[in-house]
This record gives structure tokens, sequence and C-alpha cells, in this order.
């Protein structure tokens, strides 16, 4: 019996009887290698938050905290086979398209404004880093104990500096493979921020090992202490569930990919996870051992405390503020394929239309950023919604809807697997909006958006 090709494989799938190589899914053959999608990936993973894990292994304790990171990591590599499962049945490798061919046209605007959202939100927390950062580390290689009215030391004028100079070039790229060396060169500045963590921590431990010899073993101390449980451990999950976080650069990766196959593509998901895994299990974990009770929420300013002056500090400050000013342009990537993907769809790659729409998305961000004094609050709701929506919910729905039920009937395994997922994620999403509602009650701020 012939299998009957649907109008839509007809479109996207390849032929083998034009006797033609055609690329697959998209309309230019894919030319980055698997260890620069690597490198864009693990940079699209790695958001800010890593400068908060030592403060949640504070509140959760080392043993829970490896498990929690463990689960995180397994479920998202679980979303990726989701989203490259949907994605093969139907040759489509856009986050749009497939919530079109899953919901219709309302599917295709919310996955376009999820997407925009939660991207935007990243964006902008990277940017709040440079605003506030720089500043620091330039009055600190001035040696300067105080901050002046200087234009160089004011924040905002920073920001714009950074974005027109380094950012929006990058943007501008064609192809998000063509920043797999900048994202390398940010993984390589994140490994450097570990190393000087790590030092710190041994060196910590050593000493306090030393100084109470006689009395007890701090370090293991630590680390026997299995569980911290209390309200701030309900806290950290929601924070941890959304430390990989990268689904919306997956499909504009996988579109890229050299020699495009689902298995290739879920092995760059995770090589990338695991990666990520052991850097933030390491920064955490070193992080802890250097503070343990003070610990502050953002690492970097634990460090500051002790001695701002510090040459070693300063330089990884300086790394931070590189990698997160690199990941930048990886990030504005899918927001603007959801803008072009919902507002020009089939239109033919046109320049112009690609540097206004990075223009205008950096000139947005680059006045929330300015202009919003607390924006926390904003994006920590869009964090808490957008992120269990592109982790979980999302990509199992597209699960159920697009597999045919001949192939896969609603009380199969992998459908129930699936719909289980996406129940998890409602879960989270309950479980980020009630803590943010009871810290707006109490007057305490975190941030659960993940990024």
């Amino acid at each position: 019996m012939l299998h009957r090709v649907s109008p839509e494989e007809e479109k996207f799938l390849q032929h083998k009887s034009d006797g033609k190589k055609t690329p697959q899914f998209t309309d230019f053959e894919g030319k980055t290698s698997f260890g620069m999608s690597v490198f864009n990936l693990s940079n699209a993973i790695m958001g800010s938050g890593i400068l908060g894990l030592s403060y949640a292994m504070s509140n959760t304790g080392i043993v829970l905290f490896l498990v929690l990171l463990t689960c995180i990591a397994c479920l998202s590599c679980y979303s990726i086979h989701l989203l490259l499962r949907s994605a093969g049945v139907v040759g489509i490798r856009a986050y749009e398209q497939l919530g079109l061919r899953a919901f219709g046209h309302p599917g295709k605007i919310l996955a376009a404004v999820v997407i925009t959202l939660h991207n935007i939100g990243a964006m902008s927390s990277y940017l709040f880093i440079v605003k506030y950062e720089l500043p620091l580390v330039i009055q600190a290689f001035l040696g300067q104990t105080s901050s002046s009215d200087e234009w160089f030391m004011n924040g905002n004028y920073l920001i714009i500096i950074v974005t027109v100079c380094v950012i929006l070039p990058l943007a501008l790229m064609k192809h998000l493979g063509y920043l797999g060396y900048t994202s390398g060169f940010s993984l390589t500045c994140m490994v450097f921020f570990l190393i000087a963590v790590k030092g710190c921590g041994l060196i910590a431990c050593v000493v306090r090992n030393y100084l109470w010899a006689c009395s007890e073993f701090m370090c293991f101390r630590e680390i026997v202490n299995f569980l911290s449980l209390d309200l701030q451990t309900a806290y950290t999950i929601p924070i941890l569930a959304f430390a990989f976080v990268c689904h919306p650069e997956v499909l504009p990766i996988y579109t890229e990919l050299r020699n495009p196959t689902k298995r290739r593509m879920q092995n760059i998901g995770n090589v990338s996870i695991l990666g990520m895994f052991i850097m933030y299990f390491l920064t955490a974990i070193f992080g802890y051992l250097t503070f343990y009770d003070n610990t502050e929420a953002e690492l970097l300013h634990t460090y500051s405390r002790v001695n701002p002056l510090d040459v070693l500090i300063l330089c990884v400050r300086l790394a931070v503020l590189v990698a997160v000013t690199l990941t930048v342009p990886v990030v504005l990537f899918p927001i603007r394929r959801a803008l072009t993907q919902l507002l020009f769809p089939g239109k033919p790659f046109y320049w112009l239309r690609h540097i206004i729409i990075a223009m205008c998305l950096l000139f947005a961000v680059n006045l929330l950023v300015i202009f919003v004094p607390n924006i926390r609050d904003i994006f920590g709701i869009i964090g808490a919604t957008t992120a269990p929506s592109l982790i979980f919910i999302l990509p199992g729905l597209f699960y159920i809807r697009i597999i045919p039920t001949d192939q896969e009937p609603m009380n199969s395994r992998p459908k129930i697997q699936a719909a289980c997922f996406t129940a998890l994620g409602f879960i989270f999403m309950t479980m980020s909006l009630t803590f943010i509602g009871i810290d707006w009650m109490s007057g305490e701020k975190r941030n659960l958006g993940g990024h």
C-alpha cells in the first residue's frame, strides 16, 4: 500500500526521486557544525541565573540541589525530544509553525508571543547586569572607592554603547550559526568564572577544615547535611526548573545544522545540557562552600562585599559581563524569527526587514532597562508563565496534537507521558505565580523567571 504524502509534507519534506540534493525543511542548506551548534545552544541555556545557584543550594542543601538539578536536566532533554519528534513528523523546524500545525493560527500567535515575551525578559536581565555591574567594574579599575558623575560611570549610557558597538553588529548576522565563535568565547568566560569560584571555594574549604580540625570539619559537615527543607526550598524549585530554558533556540539551530537529523540535534541538546549541568553544579557548590549561610542571591555581590578591589574578582565580573553581552544576540534570533513568521509568513529573506526588526527589538529592550526602575516584578510574572510554557506545556501539547493517532493512540505510553509532562508545566506555573504573590504580600523580591 502506497503511503499518501500530505500537502504539507510535500512542501517541506525531501524527495529522493528528483535526482537532486534539496535541503530538507528549509530554503537553504545548513552549514553550522556540530561543535558550533553546541556552543550556540549552551550559550542560550546559560543565563544570568547561574549567579544565584549558590544561593539556591544554601536553601536546599547539596544533595537535594543535585537531585533537583539532575531531574530538571533530564526533563529538558525529554522536552527537546518532543519538539524534534513533532518537527520530524510534519517537516517543520519552526516553533511558531508547530503551533500553527497543532492549533491553527491561534497556536501560531501564542507560540510567537510566548517566545517574544520570554526572550525579551532574558535580554533585559542581561542588560540589567551590564547596567549595574559595568560601572562598578570601571570604578574599581580606576581605583575609585565611590561613584562619580562622569558619563562613563552612568549605566544607561554604557548599555547604549555596548548595544550599538557589540550587540547590534552580531544581531545583524544573517544566520544564527555565525555566532558559534562568539558563543564559544562567551562560554570560555563563564569557564573562567567557574574556575575562579572553584579556586575560592577550595581555599575556603581547606582553611576552614584546618582551623576547625579539632572540633568539626565544616565542609564535610555541610555535605553530610543533605537537606534543608523550608519555604526557601519551595522558592528554589521553580528557579532550578527554568535553569535549562533554551527551547526557542532549538529549532533555529536545528534549521542551520549541517547534515541535520533528529538524532544529531538530540545529541547536540544532550551535550549542551550536560555541559551546563556540570557548570551549574560546580558553580553552585564551590560558591556555597566559600560563604555558606552568608551567600547572597547574586554571587558577584557576595565576592565584591568581601574585597571589591581584588583583581581576580574584577576579572571575574568582567568575564561575566562579556558572557551575558555575547548571549543577547543569540537570544534575539528566535524573537526575530517568531515576528517574521507572524508578520511576514512565507516571505523570502530581506536584509532591510532583518535589520529593522533587530534594531527595533534592541531599542525597545534598552528603553525598558533605562526607564523602568524595577522591572523584576514584571518579568518575574512573564518568566513564571512563559518558561514553563516553553519547556513543558507547548512541547507536550504539540506532541499530543501533531503525532497521528494511528501511530500513537491517545492511550499510548508516549502520549500519556507527554500529557503528564504538560500537567507538570501547569504545576510549575502555579507554584511560581503563587510564590510571586507571597513575595508581593510579604514585601520580599525574588526572581523566578529562570534566565
